[in-house]
C-alpha cells in the first residue's frame, strides 16, 4: 500500500501537480526532513548561536530561524514580537535599535526556566542577526526561515532576499534546497515568490480543529508553495496523503516527545520540526 501511494505521488508530480509553469521548486521526497525548531531549543536558549551550533553538530537537515526586525531595519532571530519572554528586556522588537537589542541577555531566562539544563555560558548569549548566522554557518547548514509578523515590518521580504543573494544561498545545486521560507501570511509568501520564483515556500497553518483544505485552497497553494506546515495534533494520514497528492509536502510542528515523533512517522509526514534533534534517531 505504501509503495502504491509513493507511485501515485510521483505520477502526480510528473503530471504537473507542482505547477512547473509557475517555477515551483519541489522539496526532496526521499527522506523525512529533520528541522531543528528554533535551533536545538530543548538543550539551549532558542534562537541563539549555541542552539544553532548544537543542531548543526546533530546533523539535522535544517535549522529553523524565526525573523523579527529592529527599529533600524535589521533582521534578527526571535520568535516573539516582544523581547520579554526570551531576554531580560521589555517591549516590542520594533522599538529597539540593533545596538539596544545587543545589550539584552538572551540566555539567562533559559537557566531560570530549566535549572537542570542551566549553563553559565548561556548567560553570554546575545540576540543574533540573520547576517551573523549566515556568516557563522555559511553553506554548512540548510536554513528554514520564517517571516514572522510581516504586516508590521515594511520591506522585510526584500531584506531577506538581499541577504540570501549576498551570501549566495539561492543556488539549486544541492541535494536539498539550501533555503526554505515559511510564513502564516499568504501575501508575504506570494510576494517572496515574485522576488525569487525558484525558492521553495511553505505555507503555515494552525488548525483549531481537524485539518482540512478545499480543492480551491490547493489550487491557490499550487501557484506559489512547495509545501504546507501544519500542527501535528490537527492531522491524520488521510489529510497528509491528500495534500501530497496535490503536490504539497507536509511538515509537522512541533515534535517534542518520542510518541509524537513515532506518530509523525506513522502519518507519512515529509518533515518534522523538533526541539530535540536526537529524536531523529527514531526514524
Amino acid at each position: 500500500m505504501r509503495l502504491l501511494f509513493t507511485i501515485l505521488v510521483s505520477l502526480c508530480l510528473i503530471a504537473g501537480c507542482d505547477n512547473s509553469e509557475n517555477s515551483i521548486q519541489p522539496i526532496s521526497n526521499d527522506k523525512l526532513l529533520i528541522i531543528a525548531h528554533r535551533g536545538a531549543s530543548a538543550f539551549a536558549p532558542e534562537h541563539t548561536m549555541t542552539a544553532y551550533e548544537i543542531a548543526h553538530q546533530a546533523d539535522v537537515d535544517y535549522i529553523e530561524i524565526d525573523l523579527q526586525m529592529t527599529k533600524d531595519g535589521v533582521l534578527v532571530a526571535m520568535h516573539d514580537e516582544k523581547v520579554d519572554r526570551t531576554t531580560d528586556g521589555l517591549g516590542f522588537v520594533k522599538e529597539y535599535t540593533l545596538e539596544e537589542m545587543k545589550q539584552l541577555n538572551a540566555g539567562k531566562w533559559f537557566n531560570e526556566a530549566y535549572p537542570d539544563l542551566a549553563n553559565k555560558e548561556f548567560e553570554q548569549e546575545k540576540v543574533p542577526t540573520l547576517e551573523e548566522i549566515f556568516v557563522q554557518f555559511g553553506d554548512d547548514v540548510n536554513y528554514y526561515i520564517e517571516l514572522k509578523s510581516p504586516r508590521i515590518y515594511k520591506g522585510m521580504e526584500e531584506k531577506l532576499f538581499s541577504l540570501l543573494k549576498k551570501y549566495d544561498l539561492l543556488g539549486e545545486d544541492h541535494s536539498l534546497p539550501k533555503v526554505i521560507v515559511e510564513s502564516f501570511n499568504e501575501d508575504t509568501l506570494t510576494k517572496f515568490h515574485t522576488l525569487e520564483p525558484t525558492l521553495p515556500l511553505v505555507q503555515l497553518f494552525s488548525f483549531k480543529e481537524k485539518a482540512a483544505l478545499s480543492h480551491l485552497d490547493y489550487e491557490r497553494l499550487q501557484t506559489y508553495a512547495s509545501g504546507i506546515g501544519v500542527n501535528l495534533k490537527s492531522v491524520d494520514q488521510e489529510f497528509i496523503h491528500e495534500a501530497q497528492l496535490n503536490g504539497m509536502q507536509v511538515h509537522l510542528y512541533s515534535i517534542k516527545t518520542e510518541n509524537e515523533m513515532k506518530n509523525a512517522i506513522h502519518l507519512d509526514a515529509n518533515g518534522v520540526f523538533v526541539d530535540n534533534p536526537i529524536l531523529s534517531e527514531l526514524q
